[in-house]
Parts: structure tokens; sequence; C-alpha cells
């Protein structure tokens, strides 16, 4: 059990670290549910990639909310969708758009296998958003773009006691 909480410490740290001087962790599904089942604090995961004009538009918001929500506690976890052959772009595009918020690389392939693990009616359509409060039993999945008044109805929701 002190292996797993030490795993899980380690994740968080290496997750942590602003996207700009870290490299984009690769992880399985099972490691994306661990973490979800792991957050001791109000989550929301966004699955983007690259090539979604929708998901790019909506990240910068969904940063200023987790900023707006900081003493709440709130955490933003982005993970890519992206092709494989373009993992190696990820950081650079994160960069340039300026996401701050932790990202991570779902190295899957089969959207059958890991969309259910997520939310059981996610077709695979991205943007998708899901937002989780463990101490208190919050959970609900979005997919589509979320507006940000939407958004901000949700982060409330989501930190309500």
């Amino acid at each position: 059990m002190k292996l797993i909480n030490l795993f899980f410490i380690s994740l968080l740290i290496i997750v942590s670290v602003n996207v700009t001087a870290q490299d984009i962790p690769k992880w399985k599904i099972k490691e994306l549910e661990n973490y979800i089942k792991e957050a001791d604090k109000p989550l929301i995961i966004n699955f983007w990639a690259s090539f979604c004009k929708p998901c790019i538009e909506e990240i910068p918001y969904f940063q200023r909310m987790v900023k707006k929500f900081e003493k709440e506690g709130v955490e933003l976890l982005l993970v890519s969708l992206d092709l494989k052959e373009d993992y190696p772009k990820i950081k650079t595009f994160a960069t340039k758009y300026k996401f701050t918020s932790s990202i991570v690389y779902l190295n899957e392939t089969n959207a059958d296998l890991f969309c259910p693990k997520i939310d059981e009616k996610w077709s695979g359509a991205i943007p998708a958003s899901l937002f989780v409060n463990n101490k208190t039993g919050y959970r609900k999945f979005f997919e589509e773009q979320v507006s940000e008044k939407k958004l901000e109805q949700e982060v409330k929701a989501l930190v309500e006691k």
C-alpha cells in the first residue's frame, strides 16, 4: 500500500509541473482510472486533441475557471487524444497555445476500450470533459464543447459541499 501511495504521490508531482517545463507523460487507461479514483480534490479532466478546433477554443476558459476556483482546490488535467504520430508535437503545441495545466497523453488506440471506462455513453467524440469530486460523490460527463457560462455552473456544482 505504501508503494502505491508513493507511486501516486510521485505521479502527482510529475503531472503538476508546468507543461513548459516537462515532457508529456504517456498514460494507459488504467493509470487515468486510478488518478480519477484517488483524486482528493475537485477534478476536471478535459479530453482534447491538437486537431480539434472546439477543444482548443475551450481550454483557455477551463484554465481561467480553475484559477478562479483555486481556493477550492479545483484541478484541471488535460488528456491528449492526439494520434500516436503526433505525440512528439504535443508539448510544442501546448506551449504555443499557452496551456498551463497538467497534460498527459492517453496512450491507447482502442476507443471501445477506454471510452466506457470514463463514461458508458461516451462515443469517443471530443471535446469531452469529466467533472469528479470524490469527497461529495459528484460526477458529470459532457461530450461537447462546454460554454464558459456552463463551465462556471459545473465548477460551482463540483465544489459544493
